[in-house]
């Protein structure tokens, strides 16, 4: 009874103008706070000597006690409205050259936003478990007990796991020495739903007491719907690593966006503010134009959500992961919601869009939402190859935008309107969503019907990837080997392979045959991981 209570229905509103009024009133603004913070705060990792500090006269007129040393929140204390308009005046100036800017769309309360909360714990000398972040560019921890832009939810959470670290007498981890257990803290919350994963990461898959660790947290944070083991053994920055065992719920959350449910892993991919999110696709589905009757390719598409989300609007949509994982999680969303339109491809996106115009296919939309890093120029010349009529680019970084729309617009598309969209308040990011256009492209095309038998389901049965096969391989024997190799020994082994995976174009073809010595190092994979 507990739990429902503490656990908000899907579409309940949250009450944000009492909690503006609490930050304003009593939450960073006391000076006292920074003050015993300050003075509290020696050295912050073990065997290390504590980091330059910043002058305390800036903190104390910031709203964030920690201000200046984590590096997280740049414009934290820049009015909101300035914010939002030096966001506006960078896109604006690095667009400029291809298309006009609309008016940036911010927040109506740009606090506590991030339903996705990392902490990194460690100790003091003294043994007094500490967590927070890194400072910028460093590996020394700030402690940081609440922060303005995390949900509040996760940052109570993380406070009573340090306590209950020391009444369990579990040891944090030591990066230098490799010695210690507990390494990280990964909160991910349901906006809509009220849903919360905890998610804690262990140099070793023991936790001590796990049992009693677990009715403790949950004895505190009845809220909490699943809690996630996750060990990470490697001297790595980063945060979860490939081994999890549920130890309590379903081992993921589902939210509510733009009217679909979604089902958040630990691993997936989800946008931190939701309610943002919700404004930028419904933009960039409203820029696509979509009446109906267009085939819609959702490149970079994670767990399934810009394409499910158009599919409403689209007579049918066409999903490309790379990832595997977040393939799953796409399937699952598109049954969970009903939603028969969309086929998912576990591939390349840009290998993908070239082989469609291989073979004669067309495509009316596609919906591109890359890295911060951008796209490379292998992706956008797919692109252009596949010829679409109208190109939606979601970007994270105006800048890497800049370039990639220099590329397209050499190569046939016009820029229509740029839209900025605040996602992260206090921070320097900014989303940009983009129309291109070309016109209207050769309607005599080949129209061929995909589905999901056109996959290679082996990628989702019990045993390995193929990209952890390979990464088995190079750790074990130093050898590189393919996804042509890997499937060669699959079907000598007798594992099924997806019929047109990695298959020549024509029976005359000749594909090169995977080496004794690489057989061999494929086969002892396929033994670790129980395949054969």
């Amino acid at each position: 009874m507990a739990e429902k209570k503490a656990t908000k229905k899907f579409g309940q509103k949250r009450d944000f103008k009492s909690e503006k009024k609490k930050i304003k009133d009593n939450t960073y603004m006391k000076k006292k706070t920074y003050k015993e913070t300050a003075k509290k705060q020696k050295k912050i990792t073990d065997e290390k000597s504590e980091p330059k500090k910043v002058t305390s006269k800036k903190n104390e007129k910031s709203l964030c006690p920690v201000h200046g040393k984590c590096g997280g929140c740049q414009l934290l204390d820049m009015p909101y409205e300035k914010q939002l308009k030096k966001k506006q005046n960078h896109v604006s100036k690095l667009v400029q050259p291809y298309c006009r800017t609309e008016k940036i769309i911010g927040m109506e309360d740009p606090f506590h936003y991030r339903n996705k909360v990392h902490a990194v714990f460690g100790h003091r000398k003294d043994g007094t478990v500490i967590s927070g972040t890194y400072q910028q560019g460093t590996h020394f921890i700030v402690p940081v007990d609440e922060c303005l832009i995390e949900d509040k939810r996760a940052d109570a959470i993380i406070c009573d796991i340090r306590g209950l670290l020391k009444s369990f007498k579990i040891k944090t981890y030591n990066e230098d020495t490799g010695y210690g257990l507990f390494r990280h803290v990964l909160i991910r919350t349901g906006y809509h739903s009220g849903q919360v994963m905890v998610v804690l990461v262990l140099g070793s898959p023991i936790l001590p007491s796990k049992n009693n660790f677990v009715k403790a947290l949950r004895k505190l944070h009845p809220e909490i719907t699943t809690i996630i083991l996750n060990v990470n053994n490697q001297k790595t920055s980063m945060i979860l690593g490939e081994k999890e065992t549920v130890l309590y719920g379903k081992g993921y959350i589902e939210d509510e966006l733009c009217g679909h449910i979604f089902r958040i892993s630990s691993k997936s991919f989800y946008q931190v503010n939701t309610v943002q999110t919700e404004k930028l696709y419904t933009k960039a589905i409203e820029l696509a134009g979509l009446t109906g009757k267009e085939r819609v390719i959702d490149a970079y598409c994670g767990i399934g959500t810009i394409g499910l989300i158009a599919s409403d609007k689209a007579k049918e949509v066409i999903s490309v992961e790379l990832n595997p994982d977040a393939v799953k999680d796409a399937i699952v969303n598109a049954k969970r919601n009903g939603i028969k339109n969309v086929r998912f491809y576990q591939n390349d996106a840009g290998v993908f869009m070239r082989q469609m115009a291989d073979e004669g296919e067309s495509a009316d939309v596609v919906f591109m939402d890359p890295p911060r890093s951008g796209s490379d120029e292998k992706f956008l010349s797919s692109v252009v190859t596949l010829n679409p009529k109208r190109v939606v680019y979601v970007s994270c970084d105006p800048t890497t935008l800049a370039r990639d729309l220099k590329y397209l617009t050499k190569h046939g598309y016009s820029a229509v309107t740029a839209v900025p969209v605040d996602m992260f308040p206090a921070t320097e990011h900014v989303e940009t969503v983009v129309l291109l256009s070309k016109g209207e492209v050769d309607s005599k095309k080949i129209r061929v019907e995909f589905s999901l038998e056109d996959m290679d389901m082996s990628e989702f049965q019990d045993g390995a990837t193929y990209t952890q096969i390979k990464d088995y391989v190079l750790e074990h024997s130093g050898l590189k080997v393919s996804n042509l190799y890997i499937s060669q020994i699959k079907r000598k082994c007798g594992i099924e392979v997806g019929k047109n995976y990695n298959l020549p174009k024509s029976e005359d073809s000749r594909q090169p045959m995977c080496p004794p010595e690489k057989e061999k190092a494929i086969r002892e994979a396929f033994k670790y991981f129980g395949m054969i």
